[in-house]
Protein backbone atom coordinates (compact mmCIF):
# COMPACT_ATOMS: atom_id res chain seq x y z
CA UNK A 1 0.00 0.00 0.00
CA UNK A 2 2.94 2.42 1.03
CA UNK A 3 4.86 1.67 -2.07
CA UNK A 4 1.79 1.47 -4.36
CA UNK A 5 1.10 5.35 -3.02
CA UNK A 6 4.21 6.17 -3.92
CA UNK A 7 4.01 4.88 -7.14
CA UNK A 8 1.14 7.04 -8.34
CA UNK A 9 3.11 10.47 -6.80
CA UNK A 10 5.76 9.85 -8.89
CA UNK A 11 3.53 8.67 -11.77
CA UNK A 12 2.28 12.49 -11.19
CA UNK A 13 5.24 14.34 -11.11
CA UNK A 14 6.50 12.40 -13.71
CA UNK A 15 3.49 14.04 -16.25
CA UNK A 16 3.84 17.38 -14.58
CA UNK A 17 7.98 17.23 -15.44
CA UNK A 18 7.19 16.07 -18.40
CA UNK A 19 5.75 19.26 -19.63
CA UNK A 20 8.32 21.96 -17.85
CA UNK A 21 11.48 22.83 -19.89
CA UNK A 22 13.67 20.81 -16.65
CA UNK A 23 12.29 17.63 -18.53
CA UNK A 24 14.03 18.37 -21.63
CA UNK A 25 17.45 18.35 -19.96
CA UNK A 26 17.30 14.95 -17.62
CA UNK A 27 15.43 12.18 -16.02
CA UNK A 28 11.98 12.62 -14.85
CA UNK A 29 11.12 13.33 -11.30
CA UNK A 30 9.89 9.77 -10.77
CA UNK A 31 13.70 8.76 -11.86
CA UNK A 32 15.15 11.07 -9.51
CA UNK A 33 12.33 9.24 -6.34
CA UNK A 34 13.28 5.76 -7.44
CA UNK A 35 16.74 6.43 -7.89
CA UNK A 36 17.22 7.17 -3.87
CA UNK A 37 14.59 4.64 -2.83
CA UNK A 38 15.28 1.49 -5.11
CA UNK A 39 18.61 -0.62 -3.82
CA UNK A 40 20.47 -2.51 -7.17
CA UNK A 41 22.05 -5.10 -6.88
CA UNK A 42 26.04 -3.74 -6.96
CA UNK A 43 27.46 -7.63 -6.43
CA UNK A 44 26.13 -11.06 -6.94
CA UNK A 45 27.11 -13.36 -4.06
CA UNK A 46 25.27 -17.01 -3.55
CA UNK A 47 26.74 -18.97 -0.56
CA UNK A 48 25.28 -22.47 -0.55
CA UNK A 49 22.17 -21.43 -2.26
CA UNK A 50 22.00 -18.30 0.02
CA UNK A 51 21.27 -14.47 -1.74
CA UNK A 52 23.57 -12.54 0.50
CA UNK A 53 24.20 -10.32 -3.12
CA UNK A 54 25.80 -6.47 -2.40
CA UNK A 55 23.34 -4.17 -2.49
CA UNK A 56 23.87 0.14 -3.01
CA UNK A 57 22.18 0.06 0.58
CA UNK A 58 24.56 -2.98 2.24
CA UNK A 59 27.75 -0.43 0.49
CA UNK A 60 25.95 2.78 2.34
CA UNK A 61 26.20 0.78 5.46
CA UNK A 62 29.91 0.02 5.32
CA UNK A 63 30.70 3.90 4.12
CA UNK A 64 28.47 4.57 7.07
CA UNK A 65 30.56 2.15 9.65
CA UNK A 66 33.49 3.51 8.18
CA UNK A 67 32.92 7.27 8.64
CA UNK A 68 31.50 6.82 12.07
CA UNK A 69 34.68 4.46 13.07
CA UNK A 70 37.17 7.20 10.95
CA UNK A 71 35.63 10.60 12.54
CA UNK A 72 35.98 9.70 16.10
CA UNK A 73 39.41 8.13 15.38
CA UNK A 74 40.71 11.01 13.64
CA UNK A 75 39.14 13.55 15.73
CA UNK A 76 39.95 12.41 19.40
CA UNK A 77 43.51 10.84 18.25
CA UNK A 78 44.92 13.61 20.51
CA UNK A 79 43.83 13.36 24.85
CA UNK A 80 42.83 16.94 25.42
CA UNK A 81 41.64 18.45 28.41
CA UNK A 82 39.14 20.74 26.14
CA UNK A 83 38.26 19.13 22.41
CA UNK A 84 39.04 21.72 19.67
CA UNK A 85 37.37 22.19 16.28
CA UNK A 86 34.89 19.48 15.52
CA UNK A 87 35.61 17.29 18.18
CA UNK A 88 34.50 19.57 20.36
CA UNK A 89 31.36 19.63 18.30
CA UNK A 90 31.03 15.61 18.33
CA UNK A 91 31.41 15.96 22.82
CA UNK A 92 28.63 18.06 23.00
CA UNK A 93 26.31 15.39 20.87
CA UNK A 94 28.07 12.69 23.22
CA UNK A 95 27.01 14.87 26.20
CA UNK A 96 23.89 15.42 24.60
CA UNK A 97 23.44 11.34 24.03
CA UNK A 98 24.56 10.63 26.98
CA UNK A 99 23.03 12.82 30.29
CA UNK A 100 19.32 13.52 27.94
CA UNK A 101 18.74 10.35 26.68
CA UNK A 102 20.54 7.25 28.07
CA UNK A 103 21.16 8.58 31.89
CA UNK A 104 17.65 10.00 32.01
CA UNK A 105 16.63 6.74 31.20
CA UNK A 106 18.35 4.51 32.92
CA UNK A 107 20.22 6.61 35.67
CA UNK A 108 23.41 6.27 36.39
CA UNK A 109 22.76 2.47 35.92
CA UNK A 110 22.82 3.32 32.05
CA UNK A 111 26.74 3.79 31.93
CA UNK A 112 27.43 0.55 30.40
CA UNK A 113 24.63 1.23 27.75
CA UNK A 114 26.07 4.33 26.81
CA UNK A 115 28.55 3.20 23.93
CA UNK A 116 25.53 1.07 22.29
CA UNK A 117 23.19 4.38 22.56
CA UNK A 118 26.00 6.65 21.25
CA UNK A 119 27.03 3.73 18.57
CA UNK A 120 23.44 3.42 17.49
CA UNK A 121 22.92 7.27 17.23
CA UNK A 122 25.89 7.92 14.94
CA UNK A 123 25.60 4.87 12.65
CA UNK A 124 21.79 6.00 11.92
CA UNK A 125 22.69 9.50 11.57
CA UNK A 126 25.48 8.82 9.49
CA UNK A 127 23.26 6.51 7.06
CA UNK A 128 20.82 8.87 6.90
CA UNK A 129 22.93 11.96 6.25
CA UNK A 130 24.28 9.63 3.12
CA UNK A 131 20.68 9.98 1.57
CA UNK A 132 21.84 13.86 0.76
CA UNK A 133 24.96 13.36 -1.06
CA UNK A 134 24.58 13.14 -4.56
CA UNK A 135 24.41 9.42 -6.23
CA UNK A 136 24.72 7.77 -2.76
CA UNK A 137 21.39 6.38 -1.32
CA UNK A 138 19.99 6.43 2.36
CA UNK A 139 20.06 2.71 3.82
CA UNK A 140 17.46 3.72 6.56
CA UNK A 141 15.03 4.32 3.48
CA UNK A 142 15.14 -0.08 3.44
CA UNK A 143 13.12 -2.13 5.15
CA UNK A 144 15.69 -4.97 6.29
CA UNK A 145 18.39 -2.49 7.34
CA UNK A 146 15.71 -0.59 9.87
CA UNK A 147 14.22 -4.22 10.86
CA UNK A 148 18.09 -5.45 11.05
CA UNK A 149 18.32 -2.11 13.71
CA UNK A 150 15.47 -3.08 15.52
CA UNK A 151 15.93 -6.19 15.98
CA UNK A 152 19.73 -5.42 17.50
CA UNK A 153 17.46 -3.07 20.04
CA UNK A 154 15.04 -5.74 20.97
CA UNK A 155 17.71 -8.17 22.09
CA UNK A 156 18.92 -5.09 24.10
CA UNK A 157 15.66 -4.54 25.49
CA UNK A 158 14.83 -7.95 26.59
CA UNK A 159 18.87 -7.95 27.86
CA UNK A 160 18.55 -5.07 30.05
CA UNK A 161 15.26 -6.72 31.72
CA UNK A 162 16.75 -10.15 32.49
CA UNK A 163 19.70 -8.39 33.65
CA UNK A 164 17.91 -6.42 36.52
CA UNK A 165 15.64 -9.00 37.71
CA UNK A 166 17.19 -12.49 36.76
CA UNK A 167 16.06 -14.51 33.69
CA UNK A 168 13.13 -16.78 36.41
CA UNK A 169 11.83 -13.29 37.88
CA UNK A 170 11.39 -11.69 34.58
CA UNK A 171 9.66 -14.98 32.65
CA UNK A 172 7.43 -14.48 36.00
CA UNK A 173 6.03 -11.04 35.36
CA UNK A 174 4.63 -12.45 32.06
CA UNK A 175 1.78 -13.30 33.68
CA UNK A 176 1.98 -11.31 37.04
CA UNK A 177 0.00 -12.95 40.55
CA UNK A 178 -2.76 -12.87 41.02
CA UNK A 179 -4.12 -13.09 37.59
CA UNK A 180 -7.25 -15.29 37.81
CA UNK A 181 -6.43 -18.75 35.87
CA UNK A 182 -8.89 -18.04 33.00
CA UNK A 183 -6.89 -14.96 32.12
CA UNK A 184 -3.69 -16.73 31.37
CA UNK A 185 -3.95 -18.54 27.85
CA UNK A 186 -5.17 -14.68 26.72
CA UNK A 187 -2.46 -12.81 28.61
CA UNK A 188 0.36 -15.02 27.60
CA UNK A 189 0.08 -14.12 23.96
CA UNK A 190 -0.64 -10.56 24.53
CA UNK A 191 2.45 -9.62 26.38
CA UNK A 192 4.81 -11.44 23.87
CA UNK A 193 2.98 -9.68 21.04
CA UNK A 194 4.10 -6.63 22.95
CA UNK A 195 7.24 -7.69 23.58
CA UNK A 196 7.64 -7.74 19.69
CA UNK A 197 4.98 -4.83 18.70
CA UNK A 198 7.71 -1.74 20.39
CA UNK A 199 11.07 -2.99 17.66
CA UNK A 200 8.13 -3.58 14.89
CA UNK A 201 7.05 -0.28 15.71
CA UNK A 202 10.80 0.99 15.30
CA UNK A 203 11.42 -0.66 12.39
CA UNK A 204 8.17 0.84 10.39
CA UNK A 205 8.53 4.31 11.69
CA UNK A 206 12.42 4.51 10.86
CA UNK A 207 11.73 3.24 7.08
CA UNK A 208 8.67 5.28 6.42
CA UNK A 209 9.86 8.51 7.94
CA UNK A 210 12.96 8.38 5.83
CA UNK A 211 11.45 6.64 2.69
CA UNK A 212 8.53 9.67 2.85
CA UNK A 213 10.58 12.43 3.88
CA UNK A 214 12.55 11.71 0.19
CA UNK A 215 9.52 11.56 -1.53
CA UNK A 216 7.70 14.50 -0.22
CA UNK A 217 11.07 16.66 -0.64
CA UNK A 218 12.50 15.01 -4.14
CA UNK A 219 8.81 16.25 -5.52
CA UNK A 220 9.18 19.26 -3.94
CA UNK A 221 12.58 19.86 -6.32
CA UNK A 222 10.59 18.31 -9.06
CA UNK A 223 7.68 21.51 -9.11
CA UNK A 224 10.72 23.58 -8.79
CA UNK A 225 11.26 22.63 -11.75
CA UNK A 226 8.15 24.30 -13.64
CA UNK A 227 8.34 27.32 -15.37
CA UNK A 228 5.91 29.15 -12.52
CA UNK A 229 8.08 27.90 -9.35
CA UNK A 230 11.35 28.47 -11.18
CA UNK A 231 12.63 31.64 -9.91
CA UNK A 232 11.93 30.47 -6.19
CA UNK A 233 15.44 30.03 -5.84
CA UNK A 234 15.86 29.90 -2.00
CA UNK A 235 13.45 27.04 -1.86
CA UNK A 236 15.89 24.20 -2.67
CA UNK A 237 18.04 25.14 -0.01
CA UNK A 238 14.91 25.52 3.09
CA UNK A 239 13.89 22.04 1.47
CA UNK A 240 17.63 20.59 1.96
CA UNK A 241 18.04 22.38 5.11
CA UNK A 242 14.96 20.77 6.17
CA UNK A 243 15.55 17.14 5.40
CA UNK A 244 19.08 17.42 7.48
CA UNK A 245 17.12 18.29 10.48
CA UNK A 246 15.28 15.46 9.74
CA UNK A 247 18.15 13.18 9.62
CA UNK A 248 19.02 14.27 13.00
CA UNK A 249 15.43 14.02 14.29
CA UNK A 250 14.96 10.55 13.05
CA UNK A 251 18.27 9.67 14.57
CA UNK A 252 17.11 10.92 17.75
CA UNK A 253 13.69 9.61 18.56
CA UNK A 254 15.12 6.24 17.24
CA UNK A 255 18.25 6.42 19.90
CA UNK A 256 15.26 7.53 22.81
CA UNK A 257 12.48 5.57 22.30
CA UNK A 258 15.18 2.41 22.22
CA UNK A 259 16.05 4.06 25.89
CA UNK A 260 13.26 4.51 26.70
CA UNK A 261 11.84 0.95 26.37
CA UNK A 262 14.81 -0.98 27.64
CA UNK A 263 14.36 1.38 30.59
CA UNK A 264 10.46 0.32 30.95
CA UNK A 265 11.77 -3.50 30.72
CA UNK A 266 14.00 -2.58 34.15
CA UNK A 267 11.07 -1.53 36.12
CA UNK A 268 9.35 -4.09 38.45
CA UNK A 269 6.14 -5.00 36.40
CA UNK A 270 7.30 -4.63 33.32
Amino acid sequence: MFLDSIEKVTKVLNETHSTSEGAQHGGSVADEIMHHLEDPIIFEFHPFGLDLSITKHVIMMWIAALIVILLFRVSFRKKELVPKGFANILESLILFIRDEIVYASFGKAGKTYVPYFLTLFFFILTMNLLGLVPYAATATGNISVTAALATISFIVIQASGIKKKGLKNYLKEIVPSGVPFWIIPIMIPVEIIGMFTKPFALAVRLFANMTGGHVVLLALFGLLTSFVLAPVALFPLAISLLELLIAFIQAYIFTFLTAVFASMNMQEGH
